[in-house]
């Protein structure tokens, strides 16, 4: 598994996707350590007088747009005009997600912006996707999840939590299969073979969703569009 970039690389791709973010806008805001800068830059812009109202995707990430002062709003109440979120992995406009576990808000808040942004540092930049993609689960279908893996030529393993006996539970309450297939060939027909898996409440593949891809470095910020 690659190691996390630098501090700095992160910083500069969540600034910069924050610098897009226009008065009146609503924002999804994401999980992961690169999108909280991106959070951090959106409250400093907030404070300065900015009229942003933002869309937290976790626990985490409400939290933290809470302590940076932005307006906060739910899904179902609001129109997502951008989202700014990291990944796992990025190749192309495809991705990894699911490190934090919050995958399936994630996905539905950045699958309705107008606009989805991807921070990232060059650590996270691959030719084509090959991390291990997480899958949260209903608790009861836990081992009917992990036999339709296998089948698909998935290696999975339960999220263990890391400062606490038992595994990882979501903000959704349920639980979160770290499946293994290698590198992937087909993203998207892998993608919709687990969704049509039943007990899968989502994966960690976000297909064809991206509009920019923000790589941040020491020098600067790259744009990519997919």
């Amino acid at each position: 598994m690659k190691q996390g970039g630098s501090d700095a690389a992160k910083r500069a791709a969540g600034e910069a996707a924050a610098e897009t973010v226009e008065d009146g806008a609503v924002v999804g805001l994401g999980t992961g350590s690169t999108a909280a800068h991106a959070i951090r830059a959106i409250g400093r812009r907030v404070d300065a007088g900015l009229d942003a109202v933002g869309v937290p995707t976790s626990f985490q990430s409400r939290e933290l747009a809470r302590e940076e002062g932005i307006p906060l709003a739910d899904l179902d109440e609001v129109s997502v005009d951008v989202a700014i979120d990291g990944a796992d992995e990025v190749a192309g406009g495809d991705l990894v997600k699911g490190g934090g576990a919050a995958h399936a808000r994630e996905k539905v808040v950045d699958a309705s912006a107008d606009r989805f942004l991807v921070v990232a540092d060059p650590t996270k930049e691959a030719e084509a996707l090959s991390h291990p993609v997480p899958v949260e689960v209903l608790p009861a279908a836990r081992s009917t999840v992990a036999e339709r893996v296998e089948a698909l030529g998935g290696d999975p393993d339960l999220r263990r939590a890391e400062r606490k006996d038992g595994p990882v539970v979501t903000d959704n309450g349920n639980l979160v299969l770290d499946c293994a297939f290698g590198e992937i060939a087909d993203p998207e027909r892998l993608a919709t073979a687990l969704s049509t898996a039943p007990g899968v409440v989502e994966h960690g593949l976000f297909v064809g969703l991206a509009d920019a891809v923000y790589v941040g470095s020491e020098d600067g910020v790259t744009v990519r569009e997919p």
